[in-house]
Parts: structure tokens; sequence; C-alpha cells
């Protein structure tokens, strides 16, 4: 049944006339499924950083980003320019959003010459683990979270069908 609804809802969307709270409640969801699935959603993206942003650590999600868009390049000019921009923006001593990553004071702006796919790998991997194992369980928990879907759960459920569910708890419960 439930693969009947999600076909259903891809039909729509393809249309543009899917309901927003059929995905929203789909995506609160797949972000607490785990990191992952909260940083493939531009919308979880936006929560995260607007969390992260209070708690002084969104270099953190903003370098994760930086780093899979560098991932996805081709032209060798244009990989440069980036890894230069990771670099002084995330890495460097003078960066304005230094992330706190092991090995980065062995980095200098020679690598930078000779750029390639992976060259910010282990320094991603080590801030989506940071991620994932201190500000994402947080996130969780967080008002901003728990709000979101909270407004996701009174969207998707009409105001009838909460009273017929307290209707019929009583008489279960007599």
């Amino acid at each position: 049944m439930k693969v009947a609804e999600h076909q259903d809802g891809d039909i729509h969307d393809s249309d543009g006339s899917s309901s927003s709270s059929h995905q929203s409640l789909r995506s609160t969801a797949k972000w607490a499924a785990s990191l992952e699935n909260l940083l493939e959603d531009p919308e979880g993206v936006k929560r995260f950083r607007e969390f992260l942003k209070k708690e002084f650590s969104e270099e953190n999600v903003l370098f994760w980003l930086a780093c899979e868009d560098f991932k996805k390049m081709q032209d060798k000019k244009q990989m440069q320019e980036k890894a230069k921009e990771i670099y002084m923006t995330f890495l460097s001593n003078k960066a304005s959003f230094q992330v706190n990553v092991e090995g980065q004071s062995r980095l200098n702006e020679k690598i930078l010459e000779e750029p390639h796919p992976l060259m910010f790998q282990k320094l991603q991997d080590q801030i989506f683990n940071l991620m994932k194992y201190d500000s994402y369980s947080r996130f969780l928990k967080s008002d901003l979270f728990l709000k979101h879907k909270r407004t996701e759960e009174e969207e998707e459920q009409p105001p009838d069908a909460q009273t017929a569910a307290k209707r019929a708890s009583r008489i279960y419960n007599t």
C-alpha cells in the first residue's frame, strides 16, 4: 500500500500538483533516519545549517557541502580555483570559517596546484563523523527540528481524524 501512495505522489510531483504536506512528512522521517538523508535534501540542509549556526559550528556543513561540489568537478582550472577557495575558506590559518580537523596543518598551498577530486576526502570524512556523532543527534532533539516535525504532522492529519482517534482510544480503554 505504501508503494502505491509513493508512486501516486511521484506522479503528482511530475505535474507539480503534489501536496507539500505529504513530502514534508516524508522529509523529517528521512532526516531522522540518517545524516546522509538529511544532507541529500536541500530543505534538510537549510534546517541543519540554521541549527549549526546557533551552535557556532555552521562551518562544518559548509565545508562538507563545498567538498561534495569539488568532487563533481571535471575541469582542472575550475578544480584549482575551488580547491584554493576551500583551503582559504576552511583550512588555512586565516580561514574565515575554519574547521577543526586533524592533518590540516600538513596541508599547504602547494597541493592546490595539482588538485584531484578526493584530495579533501579524509578531512571531509572527519567533519562528517563529527557532525554525525555530535551535532546531528542534538539537531534531532532540537526545538527547531521538533517544531518542523510537529508542523508536518499537523498538516498531514486532518483535525477530525485526530478527534476520531481520541474517541476510539476512549472506547477501547473503557
